[in-house]
């Protein structure tokens, strides 16, 4: 495993039990040895379940499992069961009957039917998933199922992250107060188009899977998906967020339910930023000024995923003109003429040119920070967007270079 990110968190947060949820991990030796590889979350009768997927071409068998179940009712409960060490993508008919045969067996040891039994699995591509080994030792996590488990939960999904996610809020309303806690796994292979990572979210609320779906929906765009760490889309990315209905809280309209539902799933996005691999520098995007927010996006995804931009930073240079082309390339209209940039509360260019007053020894001295924001003006409208990514580092190399080997 590599040494832990200079941008992780302390320690693990507190998250809250969340009534209506049980999990479960143990080491199944599915890749590692030595650790625990598979979580299993149990989920009470009634519970909603709404997901967002990778749109990768060559999406895995569970995403594809996951995806067709989504949707349909039920009073049932129901289950996420999540393995790391192997992704079961590209592994053809081998995969699909790999899902359904641990998704019968889940099924049975719970007690429910197999359509409410969401996999999902992350980790090396093309090879076959030994789902007897999963299957092996359901019986040991029934057994160990806790609610306050989800920590080790967070644990169990990891691959090449440094350290586990999870991130809650707490929201008291009318009816009430509901819970909510969240855990996430994602390090490398990580791109906007829904952003490779595992996330599983868990709140006490009540509301219909279809207003959930579409609050998830929505949510993803301003978060998951306004992420980058090396600008490669994974073939597993899974968002599940469940709702249990146990607090009674009907929060369906709720805005202050959703602002925290969505303050959780940003938490989540940004620790996986942190955890970038190889990463030193957390970048937060800033553009204005665009012709629409779809532009603005552009131009920010092209300053995020810029290898150019991402090693410059790395080295700590302040080397605004690779923002310029970045800009240039990303197809966003911009006016060269206009066009201002901005290092934290630095001018560096300003109506096209460098700023009369900008100073190197200050861009430099600010450069130096480990969470820096770069501010970009296109100047011809007002779109707005921002994105988040991580510097490109010879770490990255190093995990990447014999990952599978």
């Amino acid at each position: 495993m590599p040494g832990m990110s200079p941008l992780a968190p302390a320690r693990f947060p507190d998250l809250p039990v969340i009534d209506g949820v049980r999990f479960a991990t143990i080491a199944a030796g599915v890749r590692y040895k030595g650790r625990t590889d598979v979580m299993l979350a149990e989920l009470a009768p009634g519970t909603t379940v709404a997901g967002v997927f990778t749109r990768s071409a060559t999406r895995s068998a569970a995403v594809l499992d996951c995806e067709a179940k989504l949707g349909a009712a039920s009073e049932a409960g129901a289950a996420i069961i999540v393995n790391s060490g192997n992704s079961n993508a590209f592994t053809g008919r081998k995969g699909a009957a790999s899902v359904a045969a641990i998704a019968g067996a889940v099924a049975g040891a719970l007690d429910l039917p197999e359509a409410r039994v969401f996999t999902s699995s992350t980790g090396v591509i093309g090879e076959p998933l030994p789902h007897d080994r999963i299957i092996d030792v359901l019986g040991d996590l029934h057994g160990r199922l806790d609610p306050a488990g989800i920590e080790g939960a967070a644990r169990a999904i990891m691959t090449t992250d440094t350290f586990p996610k999870g991130a809650s809020a707490k929201v008291t309303l009318p009816g009430g107060t509901v819970r909510i806690a969240g855990i996430a796994k994602g390090s490398g292979m990580i791109a906007p188009d829904m952003a490779t990572m595992l996330v599983y979210v868990f709140t006490d609320a009540a509301i219909g899977q279809a207003p959930l779906q579409a609050l998830l929906g929505a949510m993803t765009d301003r978060t998951f998906n306004c992420i980058t760490v090396d600008s490669d889309t994974s073939t597993s990315d899974t968002v599940l967020v469940a709702a249990t209905g146990a607090s009674g809280v009907d929060v369906t309209g709720e805005a202050a339910f959703a602002t925290a539902l969505e303050a959780v799933l940003r938490d989540l996005a940004l620790q996986v930023v942190r955890d970038g691999e190889g990463a030193s520098k957390l970048i937060e995007v800033r553009v204005t000024g665009a012709a629409g927010d779809a532009d603005a996006r552009k131009a920010g995804l092209a300053i995020a995923n810029s290898p150019l931009v991402k090693t410059a930073i790395a080295g700590e240079d302040a080397n605004w003109g690779r923002i310029v082309m970045a800009v240039g390339k990303s197809g966003a209209a911009a006016d060269r003429d206009r066009l201002s940039i901005r290092f934290g509360d630095i001018t560096v260019a300003r109506d096209g040119e460098r700023a009369p007053d900008y100073s190197e020894e200050a861009a430099s001295a600010y450069m130096k920070q480990q969470e820096l924001v770069i501010g970009v003006d296109l100047g011809v409208g007002q779109g707005t967007a921002t994105v988040w990514t991580c510097d490109l580092t010879h770490g990255y190399i190093e995990i990447n270079a014999d990952y599978r080997s």
